[in-house]
């Protein structure tokens, strides 16, 4: 099927889609542009505003419902789940480093040359993690979540995914943003490019940034070369002021130069 009889297919009623004797045709021409690249479950406009596409995700989930619990057999021991999106299996042309340890990507996930994938990691359905990341040991892409070139995921990074509703919009991160270990992003935020994101920030949608820089209050997107790390503000209240109550506020410390790596912006930003 070409992209366009693609999303003729999917652009139905659910029913009408399960009920269609090709769909079996369509899932698998689904999952082969999906980890092909050439079919995404967000994209970004000219005007550099991300957005879901609405019709992919419905067909990732068209997928769910047609399809039952299967046995899968895994080393040592095996697995149980839906036999639409079995672990993807790669070859040497794919030239990713799947590292021996416990990793898995789903069936559905595009996974870029040179990518690296410390284990355990995992990459789910509807991802796109693009060529040279690193995805560290203990570090989640979530379903549909978007991950630019050359990213740096920490240890136990977690990008979180989303398939329901259709619409919503997942987590960003954008070309060479650094993200620190246990960082977690959620509810569809977005992460410019070169942005660094020191060790245990957590951005949900209605987290407010503080840009102590440019003195404004953010929602929802992380600028290019941003460096956040974690920051608190006095809480309100006589009860919050009597027991020294703080509430968590990242903060945005510092813009890199384009000159200044990673590391380098966010040593500084920390002394």
């Amino acid at each position: 099927m070409t992209l366009q009889e693609l999303q003729d297919f999917y652009s139905r009623d659910a029913d009408a889609i399960l009920a269609d004797s090709k769909h079996g045709e369509a899932h698998e021409a689904l999952l082969a542009a999906l980890e092909s690249g050439s079919l995404r479950a967000a994209t970004c406009s000219a005007t550099a505003e991300w957005n879901a596409v609405p019709w992919v995700k419905g067909a990732i989930l068209a997928g769910f419902r047609r399809f039952n619990l299967e046995r899968m057999e895994g080393p040592g021991f095996p697995f149980f789940d839906k036999g639409a999106y079995p672990p993807r299996a790669f070859t040497l042309d794919d030239a990713v480093r799947l590292v021996p340890g416990g990793s898995s990507a789903r069936r559905g996930a595009f996974v870029g040359k040179g990518v690296v994938v410390m284990p355990p990691a995992y990459i789910n359905v509807g991802a796109f993690v693009d060529e040279g990341t690193m995805v560290d040991s203990h570090a989640l892409v979530g379903s549909c979540a978007q991950i630019g070139r050359r990213v740096h995921l920490s240890a136990g990074a977690q990008v979180g995914g989303v398939l329901e509703p259709a619409g919503a919009r997942p987590v960003v991160v954008e070309d060479e943003a650094f993200i620190g270990g246990l960082v977690g992003l959620f509810e569809g935020i977005v992460v410019r490019k070169r942005a660094v994101l020191a060790s245990g920030v957590v951005i949900t949608g209605g987290t407010v940034i503080y840009d102590l820089v440019h003195g404004r209050e953010l929602r929802r997107e992380v600028p290019e070369n941003a460096v956040v790390v974690p920051g608190s503000r006095p809480a309100s209240g006589a009860f919050a002021k009597e027991y020294g109550l703080q509430l968590y506020a990242p903060c945005i410390v510092k813009y890199r130069d384009p000159k200044t790596d990673a590391a380098t912006a966010l040593e500084e930003a920390l002394r």
